[in-house]
Parts: structure tokens; C-alpha cells; sequence
């Protein structure tokens, strides 16, 4: 996060800045009109990792692009845990026919091919889209409609009708257990409502594996919007992703090999790095693990 957020206030490019003479740079190289601006004094950030065809400084864009996919992954991440819980917590609670009922919609859900669905939404959202992001130029949400693309878009739709499936049964199956328990009977014979039973006495117990699932889900989010951008129907032009630039080093994959490697190694450790974090907040948080 900090290599996203803060590396860029330390770079003097951006990500879209293409620099004429620059093209194709080998990592800690300089062009030739910067060797001159160093000969005569002045500074001149290095190309830490290079540039691509256009000129622009592959350490920023790389920086950009950890940022697109860490927006991504977190914002679908909360927006599957908070219609997951919901959902889930009312089929455990409720029980019964209710219950049923409702876990076969998830399971007709499940059955549904997510990827097909977000290229689908992709197609049908992007003139959509692009009409409101054109007649609304001036406004936050159609400047990032703009800069994200209606492929990103097709994303949060497709996790709010596809991926809170899995959280929904986890909830669903902490709170069959823990809605028996005697501080539930005991809270129910207190006068407490539902809603309170259910936001204060079972939520708070299923924490260590909602915590868990939800951080599996960043991955999972981050693994889709790569695979969408590096087939070209992710974030839109100049705006860059892990995927797109793994989809951009390809042709030149033998010559410039490590523009290849790293982003894959980047998109690698960021999955590790929210897996292993998922498995110390599951440690830390679960109230059975403190005893």
C-alpha cells in the first residue's frame, strides 16, 4: 500500500507522461536528453525499472497500477461482505422455509458463470456508460467512469449479483450454530430485537471467518480485473493495471523479459500478501482462539 500510495508523491513521472527519447529503456537508464540534463546539473529521476514503447516510466505505472487493483479488490471485497452478511444472517436466523428458500436462490446463483456474466455487462454497460461519462465530463462519477471503464464497472456489478454467495453460507452456517446458544436465549428473554440479537450477539462471534473469506475475496477480485485487463477489456487507456501491462510486455516478451516478470511478481505478492493477512486477522479476531 505504501509502494501504491506514497510512491508516486517520491517519482517525477506520471503514468500517462510519455517521454520523448525514452522509449524502451533498460532499467537505470537514461536517455540521451537526460544524460545531457545530468551533465549539466540538473536532476533526473532514474527509470528504475525501465520504460516501455511510449516513453513511460515503467516504476510508476507499476506503482498506478498496484493502485487500480488494491481499489478494486478491497471496494468488491466490502461490497460482497456487507449483501453476504445480510443475506446470510437472515436465512441462518430466520431458519425454516425462509431458510430453504432462500439457499436455493444461492445455489441457482452458484451455478451462473461469473465470467461470462462480467463480459456480458461489459458489453452491455460500455455505450451506456460512455453516454452518461460523456454528458457528465465535470462530475466525480463521470470522470471515474472515465478513467476506470465500463469493463471495471461490469466488475462491482458482477461481485453484487455473484460473489457474496460464499460469505452468505458462511454466515448462514455460524449462526445456525450460535443461535442456540444460551447468551442468544438470554438476550431474547431481555427484550432484545432481532437486529440487536443478530448485529450484537452473533455477528461479532463469526468474525474470524468472515474476516478470512473476505480477504480471500480481494484476491479474487484483483485475479478478474487482471484477467480482464490483460485481454484488453479492463481500464481504459491511459490508465494501467497489473494485467494490462503483463498484456503490453507480451511483445516483447523475449527482448524485455522483465517487463514480463514483474508485474506477474507484484500481482503474485500482493495475493500473499492479502492471504496471509486474512490468516493473522482470522488468529487475532476469533474469540474461540483466546481462550
Amino acid at each position: 500500500m505504501l509502494f501504491a500510495y506514497m510512491g508516486p508523491l517520491f517519482m517525477g513521472y506520471h503514468y500517462d507522461e510519455q517521454i520523448r527519447g525514452s522509449e524502451n529503456l533498460k532499467p537505470f537508464a537514461y536517455s540521451p536528453q537526460e544524460q545531457a540534463r545530468l551533465a549539466a546539473g540538473e536532476k533526473v529521476f532514474p527509470h528504475v525499472f525501465g520504460s516501455d514503447s511510449h516513453g513511460r516510466d515503467l516504476l510508476v505505472r507499476l506503482m498506478y497500477g498496484a493502485r487500480v487493483s488494491l481499489i478494486i479488490g478491497v471496494a468488491a471485497a466490502i461490497l460482497t461482505l456487507m449483501i453476504g452478511v445480510l443475506y446470510g444472517s437472515i436465512a441462518g436466523y430466520i431458519g425454516g422455509r425462509v431458510d430453504m428458500a432462500m439457499m436455493r436462490i444461492v445455489d441457482v446463483i452458484y451455478s451462473v458463470p461469473d465470467v461470462l456474466v462480467v463480459l456480458l455487462l461489459a458489453v452491455t454497460l460500455k455505450p451506456l456508460l460512455t453516454d452518461f461519462a460523456n454528458t457528465h465530463q465535470t462530475n466525480l462519477v463521470g470522470r471515474l467512469i472515465i478513467a476506470l471503464g465500463p469493463s471495471i464497472i461490469a466488475i462491482f456489478i458482477a461481485f453484487a449479483l455473484l460473489y457474496w454467495t460464499t460469505l452468505a453460507r458462511i454466515v448462514r452456517g455460524q449462526i445456525l450454530q450460535l443461535k442456540q446458544q444460551e447468551y442468544v436465549l438470554a438476550a431474547r428473554a431481555l427484550g432484545a430485537s432481532d437486529a440487536r440479537i443478530i448485529l450484537k450477539h452473533l455477528l461479532p462471534n463469526t468474525v474470524g471467518p468472515l474476516v478470512a473469506a473476505t480477504c480471500l475475496q480481494i484476491p479474487t477480485a484483483i485475479f478478474l480485473e487482471s484477467f480482464l485487463s490483460f485481454l484488453g477489456v479492463g481500464v481504459n487507456a491511459p490508465m494501467t493495471s497489473l494485467g494490462s501491462l503483463a498484456s503490453d510486455a507480451l511483445g516483447g516478451m523475449y527482448t524485455y523479459t522483465y517487463r514480463l516478470i514483474i508485474p506477474a511478481a507484484l500481482l503474485s505478492l500482493l495475493i500473499l500478501s492479502f492471504n496471509l493477512f486474512g490468516d493473522g486477522l482470522r488468529d487475532a479476531l476469533d474469540p474461540r482462539l483466546k481462550k
